[in-house]
C-alpha cells in the first residue's frame, strides 16, 4: 500500500471540504481507501457529506462546482434522500455522498438492526474533516458489530448453503458454464467475506484488497485470500468449485450455531466429496 498516496489524497480532501459551506455541511468526512491508509495512484476520494435537510441533485452540482470539482456527474438512484455526485478535483476522481443527518441515523439503525449495508464499514473507517461529532457517535455505536447482528450475517450468508442436490454443482461444472460458474463462485466468496468479518466483529466489506485486508483478521480459515484467488483463476471447473466449497466448509465452521449455519456445516462436505 501508499500511505504517502494516502496523505497526498487526504490533504485534497481537506481543501474540498474547505471550499464546501459549513452552513450547509454540518459533517464530512473521508471513507474508502483513504481512510485506510491503503490509497495507491488508481485510488479515487470517497467522502460523506451530511447536511440538514434533503438537498436537490442541482444544489449538490453547485457546491461541488464551488469546490472545484469537473465534469460532474452521477450515479445510482436518484429517488430517495442520497445525493450522489462525481468529478475530477486536479485530475483525481471524486465522489461525494450527500446524506441528511436524519437518514445517517435511521441507516445507523437499519445497520443495527441487521440490514447489513456496506455503509457500517464505511462509517466504522471514516477520517472526519468537519465535525459536530455525528460521525464519531455513529462509529461508536457500530464498534465491534454486536452479537446479535453476528448471527443475523451468518445466518443470512448461510441460507443457500444446503437444501439442495449437491449434484446441482455439476450443472455449473460442465463445459461453457464458465459465466453461471464465475457467479455463483463470487457469490460465494461475498457470502464467506460476510461470516469471516462477522465472526471477527466487524462489519464485512467490499471484495477490494480481499488479500491484504484478509489477513488482518484473528479468525479465518488459513491462507483465505490466497486460496479464493487461486479458485477463481483454476481452470479445471470442478477443481475450482471443489476447492471454494472446501473454504466454505472452514468458514462455515467458524460461524455461530443457528439453523442454516448447521445445515451448511453438514451439506458442504457432501459437495467436496461429490466434486472430489
Amino acid at each position: 500500500m501508499a500511505p504517502d498516496r494516502s496523505g497526498e489524497l487526504l490533504d485534497l480532501a481537506r481543501r474540498i471540504v474547505d471550499a464546501l459551506p459549513a452552513d450547509v455541511v454540518a459533517d464530512a468526512a473521508v471513507t474508502g481507501s483513504v481512510s485506510r491508509g491503503a490509497a495507491d495512484q488508481l485510488s479515487d476520494i470517497e467522502m460523506l457529506l451530511l447536511v440538514d435537510e434533503e438537498l436537490p441533485l442541482e444544489a449538490c452540482y453547485a457546491h461541488a462546482d464551488v469546490a472545484g470539482l469537473e465534469q460532474l456527474d452521477t450515479w445510482g438512484p436518484q429517488e430517495g434522500p442520497t445525493r450522489r455526485v462525481f468529478g475530477y478535483r486536479d485530475g483525481v476522481p471524486v465522489e461525494l455522498i450527500w446524506w441528511p443527518r436524519a437518514f445517517g441515523d435511521a441507516s445507523v439503525e437499519r445497520l443495527l438492526d441487521g440490514d447489513v449495508t456496506g455503509s457500517a464499514d464505511a462509517i466504522v473507517h471514516a477520517v472526519p474533516l468537519r465535525t459536530t461529532g455525528v460521525v464519531e457517535a455513529w462509529r461508536a455505536r457500530l464498534t465491534p458489530m454486536p452479537a446479535a447482528v453476528v448471527r443475523a450475517v451468518c445466518e443470512d450468508a448461510a441460507l443457500m448453503w444446503g437444501g439442495f442436490a449437491p449434484e446441482g454443482y455439476l450443472t455449473i461444472a460442465r463445459s461453457g458454464e464458465t459465466p453461471s460458474r464465475l457467479e455463483y463462485m463470487v457469490a460465494d466468496v461475498v457470502k464467506m467475506v460476510r461470516i469471516l468479518y462477522a465472526v471477527n466483529g466487524l462489519w464485512p466489506p467490499t471484495t477490494k484488497r480481499l488479500a491484504s485486508r484478509a489477513e488482518t483478521l484473528s479468525v479465518k480459515p488459513e491462507r483465505f485470500g490466497e486460496r479464493v484467488e487461486a479458485a477463481l483463476e483454476e481452470r479445471d471447473p470442478r477443481r475450482a468449485l471443489r476447492d471454494l466449497v472446501q473454504l466454505q466448509v472452514e468458514t462455515a465452521a467458524l460461524a455461530p450455531d443457528g439453523p442454516n449455519v448447521l445445515r451448511a456445516r453438514s451439506w458442504l462436505p457432501r459437495v467436496v466429496a461429490l466434486l472430489s
